[in-house]
């Protein structure tokens, strides 16, 4: 449980075992975060902590070298081992633009939003106009779960079914 559903719980309507327990498991998260992020912070820059739709916490953190941006995300859920749970990879453009190259993690968890919300303050931070990319025939078997998220993040979605092929693009004036 998050802790923000956890301070709404109605202490009288809860079995005071049952909110121990879920006191219990928050300060384990709490702690394995802690660890976590020692770990992480030693080789990228921590960007943020944030939590998913199934409240469970995440360290979000980048590798930037001013040519390739990557925003990576930590579930928390076990020890780091050095790789990340989520990913999205861009590059920038000489146009003042970034561009994503692969979004790498499992899917339904909510993690592409958040990283997706993070890469978009990445971009306005850095005075960036345009986040592009393009959706190619691999993806075209879930092409419809891509463009529900481009458009929930306020990009434009142009597809072509005729060659499943398609692009997006998302910029600060449309935010």
């Amino acid at each position: 449980m998050g802790f923000s559903k956890l301070l709404e719980a109605d202490p009288v309507q809860t079995d005071p075992e049952e909110r121990q327990k879920e006191l219990e498991e928050l300060e384990f998260q709490v702690y394995r975060m802690r660890e976590n992020m020692k770990k992480i912070s030693r080789r990228y820059d921590i960007i943020g902590i944030d939590h998913t739709k199934h409240s469970n916490w995440v360290i979000v953190y980048k590798e930037d070298d001013g040519n390739i941006c990557r925003v990576m995300l930590d579930d928390c859920q076990s020890p780091f081992r050095g790789s990340w749970d989520f990913c999205i990879q861009a590059e920038y453009t000489d146009n003042n633009k970034i561009h994503i190259a692969d979004i790498k993690g499992p899917e339904d968890q909510g993690y592409g939003s958040i990283l997706m919300n993070y890469l978009k303050d990445i971009a306005i931070q850095q005075n960036i106009q345009a986040i592009k990319g393009d959706i190619v025939k691999r993806d075209w078997d879930h092409v419809d779960r891509l463009e529900h998220f481009y458009a929930k993040h306020n990009f434009t979605v142009n597809l072509d079914y005729e060659n499943k092929s398609g692009s997006i693009e998302w910029n600060q004036m449309n935010r």
